[in-house]
């Protein structure tokens, strides 16, 4: 039970608990194995249970020994095989179990790279296999032991182990010639660098075998990678002979194409393919697949021809390949060869040739973009205006069907704007300006890439412009709807970028320039305003963010310049009807605002002067004024106070104030007065400051709505002067601004409490201290 227990552990890859149950097992054994050895001799009985003890410590041993190996103990697993040998005299019919154990054993380490146990293991197992013929392995298996061994000894270390391996796979081959056993004795001869003739020696052994062609030709790859050209050349011309009624006889010749263009033998290679062609016509086909395969040969060779400008060379071989085809034949890949013939023509201006060979691609595959290039390319060669445009809008559409198809295989996603960019290249560099205009309008609509499409846009604007200016004022409509057309693109694309200021920035701008040749009519012009508005909006939060002062006065400065074309054009469109709800005035006095203040330019006083006259000025206005008076680099108290006194007024004269905003505005004035931390106040200062506590004391005493949070603020800032007073020895200001805080406690609500004692008790210890300061003060006579 131990044994059988043991063994399952094994099994499931727990070794480490199989241990145990085999030492149990084992102790057991040979408990009983010497009770019967100490018997008599001559019962028959006795000798029979010997025999079945014997077969349980052969079995415990070998599982001992599996043990061993899984757990990488070594030393153990060959003791325990060593006395499994030791019993196979009693036991010969376990030769064949023991031989196949160690071999498993040799698998499991060569397969861990542990060459060296594995090359015993294996050693052992050959061995094994011979002690007894009768209960042999089998010469098949026999042979399968030796590979191995020889593959272990040549991936350890060919060089150190070479003649070990050699020995081996030799042994192998005598036993049981294989595939496998040649293919790896010339494997081992080509690794150790053995002479062409150990190499041809070894390959006429093989000649007299029947092997499959397939294998015949990864021999001939084989010593092709090892660089072995005359052996390989001479051992391919072999095999046809062998196979000369096979259908894959062209896998051979495949083979000796691609070895002789491998080795730079192309007049050699060229003579062979024109064996090939002959023999296609001639009833010798060689099968679908191989010619494919043919096909990629002759097309790579003919476009590394083309890299290399070799324009004539390139063309033989695609020659190569069209001689494949039949007159009148219809495939997409003849007219992609077609197109590739075409190019080559192309290049070396043999126009009328380039016109033969894209008319053939037409007809074969006349709804592909790229044959619609070639039709392009041909007609702008020919100065043929009419033809390029229409090859175009062909090109344009199928770019748009294809971007609207993602699973359409045969045309990348990027193919049509790649192809419509360089239609556009080609009509500017051979000055067809009206092509490169319609190429780039298609090539607009598709392209995914914001640098991509702004570049395109550009180039677009300046060959229109270029063209309006050379034509005449009444064939001008078409082209001014044209700029309309490309100024509502670029306003949608700036709109589609707003994750990305600068690019939105940059077709905003590009909107409005493109805008300026089109009439100026309302619509234009609140285009063109609101264009402005925003390359100066998106300008003014780049500035806010960059950290370098440069940089920021960089972006201030074209914010400024923005505004200043935007007023101009603000002054005219006013003139065209009621404005009165539109909120540009604002907008403009705010930016011109924050992007003076923030150039610290010196007009900024002179500016404002004109924006405190003006009567319909609103509060809100005012008091972002105040808020970017103060906002860096901007540092303008001056401004900032103005400007809330300002809003402070007009809080004043509303019909119902609003106590919430006019306590906040009211906040803000008195910290930029009297700012915390001073040491120093001046008096004039601080009268000025009381004039503000006196004017929320009456608001707060008035209405229930002033924020609790608001008073108490007030209070704290009033109480705290008073103290500070104090502590300078200005007991009369102290016992004022202590007393103004005593009355802004009367109108908290539920916080009163929590202050109100505190805050009387110090109080009166105030006064108490000021009454005994003043006795203290001598008289004037």
């Amino acid at each position: 039970m131990s044994m059988k227990t043991g063994k399952g552990w094994i099994d499931v890859g727990k070794a480490d608990l199989a241990d145990g149950f085999l030492e149990n097992a084992m102790s057991n054994i040979e408990r009983l194995y010497a009770k019967l050895r100490a018997g008599s001799d001559g019962e028959a009985d006795t000798h029979k249970h010997r025999a079945d003890v014997e077969k349980n410590l052969f079995k415990v041993l070998s599982y001992q020994a599996e043990s061993a190996v899984a757990q990488e103990d070594f030393q153990r697993a060959v003791g325990c095989v060593q006395r499994c040998k030791d019993i196979l005299m009693k036991l010969p019919k376990e030769t064949c179990y023991l031989s196949i154990l160690c071999y498993n054993f040799g698998v499991e380490t060569y397969e861990s790279k542990r060459y060296e146990e594995s090359s015993f293991w294996l050693s052992q197992s050959y061995d094994i296999g011979k002690m007894d013929m009768k209960y042999s392995i089998g010469k098949e298996m026999q042979a399968k032991v030796l590979r191995l061994l020889a593959t272990t000894y040549f991936e350890w270390n060919c060089s150190l182990y070479l003649d070990k391996a050699l020995k081996a796979i030799n042994l192998a081959n005598q036993v049981n010639l294989h595939p496998a056993g040649f293919f790896l004795k010339v494997k081992i001869l080509l690794k150790s660098g053995a002479s062409d003739e150990d190499l041809n020696a070894a390959l006429a052994e093989f000649l007299h075998f029947e092997m499959s062609l397939d294998f015949c030709l990864n021999t001939a790859k084989l010593l092709l990678e090892y660089g072995r050209e005359s052996v390989g050349l001479d051992f391919l011309k072999s095999v046809p002979e062998r196979f000369e009624s096979s259908p894959n006889l062209g896998k051979i010749t495949l083979l000796h194409i691609e070895f002789l263009l491998q080795n730079k033998r192309e007049l050699l290679a060229k003579q062979k393919i024109e064996e090939v062609i002959i023999g296609h016509y001639t009833g010798k086909q060689l099968l679908p697949e191989v010619l494919n395969q043919l096909h990629i040969i002759l097309w790579d060779r003919a476009a590394k021809h083309y890299e290399e400008k070799s324009y004539s060379e390139a063309l033989c071989w695609y020659n190569y390949s069209v001689s494949f085809y039949t007159p009148g034949q219809i495939d997409q890949n003849l007219a992609k060869l077609q197109r590739n013939m075409a190019s080559c023509y192309f290049h070396l201006k043999q126009v009328d040739k380039a016109k033969e060979a894209v008319k053939e691609a037409e007809r074969c595959d006349p709804n592909s973009i790229f044959t619609k290039f070639s039709v392009y390319k041909i007609a702008v060669m020919d100065n043929d205006a009419d033809k390029a445009v229409a090859a175009v809008i062909e090109m344009g559409k199928l770019a748009e069907e294809s971007s609207q198809h993602e699973d359409n295989l045969r045309v990348d996603k990027n193919t049509g704007t790649n192809l419509l960019s360089l239609a556009a290249q080609i009509a500017l560099e051979n000055d067809q300006q009206i092509v490169a205009i319609k190429a780039l309008e298609y090539l607009s609509e598709h392209l995914q890439d914001c640098q991509q499409l702004f570049a395109a846009l550009k180039c677009l604007v300046r060959l229109l412009l270029s063209k309006v200016m050379a034509e005449k004022e009444e064939k001008r409509d078409e082209d001014i709807s044209s700029i309309l057309t490309y100024l509502n693109l670029a306003w949608n694309l700036a709109v589609q970028f707003k994750d990305s200021p600068e690019k939105m920035r940059e077709f905003f701008v590009l909107s409005f320039k493109l805008s300026q040749f089109c009439p100026s009519d309302k619509a234009v012009l609140i285009a063109q305003k609101t264009c402005l508005l925003m390359a100066a909006a998106v300008d003014l939060e780049r500035g806010r963010q960059q950290e370098t002062p440069s940089e920021q006065t960089e972006l201030f400065s074209q914010a400024l310049q923005h505004l200043q074309t935007c007023k101009e054009i603000w002054k005219v469109l006013k003139l065209t009807g009621d404005f009165a709800k539109d909120p540009t005035d604002t907008l403009l006095l705010l930016y011109e605002f924050e992007a003076r203040s923030k150039l610290n330019d010196p007009t900024l006083h002179n500016f404002m002067e004109s924006v405190w006259e003006q009567p319909q000025i609103e509060m809100k206005t005012l008091e972002i004024i105040a808020s970017l008076a103060m906002e860096s680099p901007a540092r303008y108290p001056v401004l900032c106070k103005k400007a809330l006194k300002s809003a402070l007024n007009l809080h004043r004269k509303q019909p119902v104030l609003d106590a919430v905003k006019f306590s906040k505005c009211l906040h803000s004035l008195i910290n930029i007065s009297l700012p915390t931390g001073l040491t120093e106040v001046d008096t004039c200062v601080l009268q000025e400051v009381w004039d503000y506590f006196e004017d929320a004391l009456s608001v707060v005493s008035s209405t229930n709505a002033y924020p609790e949070m608001e008073i108490l603020w007030l209070m704290t800032r009033a109480w705290n002067t008073g103290i500070f007073q104090y502590t300078v020895g200005k007991y009369k200001e102290a016992e004022q601004w202590c007393g103004l805080g005593m009355r802004f406690l009367n109108h908290l609500g539920s916080l009163k409490k929590s202050y109100e004692g505190h805050m009387v008790g110090l109080y009166s210890e105030v006064l108490d201290k000021l009454d005994r300061a003043k006795g203290f003060i001598p008289n004037e006579e």
